[in-house]
């Protein structure tokens, strides 16, 4: 059975990239969450309600200690099954003036997008070099692309997954594993719960936020066989605001 794993993805883009790969590729998908056990569940309920499978994984993906572990674990209780799609999605955002940002905040931020998405890979990799084939999609941002004033510690977290990715790409092709980013702009999720759409929309091009499920069409579409020519790559969805 083929299984996908996605970090984050108790609510919002991890959310709507769990539903959607479960209906458009029918894998079981892994659903890994830090915290909100409840809301992973209902992540569960919405994947079930579609005709999909999934399972709940919680682990914290900036310890690699505790993702080897459960991953190990994973493995060793599901042999007929093989994790070919790694989404990592997890992030936190931690906003200040760089000025201002204390340095719990700028590690914390990186240790959970750029130590995360290490720490998840390594877990996963091996098995995909044996088996020949994977597909790797890392969240970044527009904030990594371009930069971001408030958001020196996120951008540079983004920055780093992309330029690793870029590399990790490199290596991998030939192993038939393509790793790709996909870089949202404004998208409506509790992280941008706290901005004012009504205010940000006109710099947006097409005057509007986002939806998850938007993103989630692309992602979908990285994890399948359709898109097996593209690796290495930062696709940005963000309504026009940069390109």
């Amino acid at each position: 059975m083929k299984c996908a794993l996605i970090t984050g993805a108790s609510r919002g883009i991890g959310r709507a990239i769990a539903i959607q790969i479960a209906k458009d590729l029918g894998f079981h998908i892994l659903i890994n969450y830090a915290s909100n056990e409840e809301a992973a569940k209902e992540t569960l309920q919405l994947i079930k309600s579609e005709g999909g499978s999934g399972e709940l994984i919680p682990f914290s993906v900036e310890n690699g200690e505790e993702v080897q572990k459960k991953m190990q674990d994973w493995f060793n209780n599901n042999p007929e099954k093989e994790i070919t799609v790694l989404v990592n999605n997890a992030g936190i955002t931690k906003d200040n003036l760089f000025l201002l940002m204390p340095e719990e905040d700028w590690d914390k931020v990186i240790q959970v997008s750029v130590k995360g998405m290490y720490n998840c890979t390594q877990a996963i990799l091996p098995k995909m070099v044996r088996k020949r084939y994977g597909r790797i999609i890392n969240m970044a941002s527009v904030s990594g692309v371009k930069g971001n004033a408030g958001q020196a510690n996120y951008a540079a977290a983004k920055g780093a997954v992309i330029s690793a990715s870029k590399s990790l790409a490199q290596e991998l092709a030939r192993r038939n594993i393509t790793v790709n980013c996909v870089a949202p702009g404004f998208i409506k999720s509790d992280m941008t719960s706290h901005l004012n759409e009504k205010e940000l929309a006109p710099i947006v091009p097409v005057n509007r936020f986002g939806l998850p499920e938007e993103v989630a069409y692309l992602v979908s579409f990285l994890a399948s066989d359709k898109a097996a020519y593209i690796t290495g790559e930062v696709i940005n969805i963000n309504g026009g605001i940069y390109a």
